[in-house]
């Protein structure tokens, strides 16, 4: 039988039990998603090399620190995809507040990174998914007209 939460002053039945319902939200993967490991590889194996570990605003998922440039891996439905992206419809206004305020992070971010003198690409799962080359054609493309910086 599923948990009642309380959300703002009303109560929902969640279809999941509490440790269901954590086992979910556990696999859901801020770094390392499939998309991200499959551009990392690529741009490795052309002979592209760049860190993981940063304390940049945002926590870029791909840095060239030589070429001040950064890339973000978005997913679809976290950083609201304008191809794929539907609102879901249970907790609408949960979500709603959500994933705008995701968008706005990304903003906000992008703009601080830009300020201290970096390019910010942002490569949307669905890019990644579709048309790895191509992905790896734009960020050697960024990279060499970046130069060393």
């Amino acid at each position: 039988m599923g948990a009642v939460t309380m959300r703002k002053g009303s109560p929902m039945v969640d279809v999941l039990t509490r440790s269901q319902r954590s086992f979910c939200m556990s696999q859901i993967r801020s770094k390392n998603t499939k998309p991200e490991i499959a551009l990392r590889k690529a741009l490795w194996h052309c002979g592209f090399r760049y860190r993981l570990k940063n304390s940049l605003p945002g926590r870029p998922d791909i840095v060239f620190p030589s070429r001040k440039t950064v890339i973000f891996v978005d997913g679809c439905f976290w950083h609201k995809c304008p191809y794929h992206f539907v609102y879901p419809k249970n907790r609408a206004k949960f979500w709603r507040e959500k994933i705008e305020d995701n968008v706005q992070r990304d903003r906000r971010v992008d703009e601080l990174l830009v300020a201290e003198g970096w390019f910010v690409a942002r490569i949307w799962e669905h890019e990644i998914k579709e048309s790895l080359d191509q992905c790896l054609r734009r960020v050697a493309g960024i990279l060499e007209q970046r130069g060393s910086v």
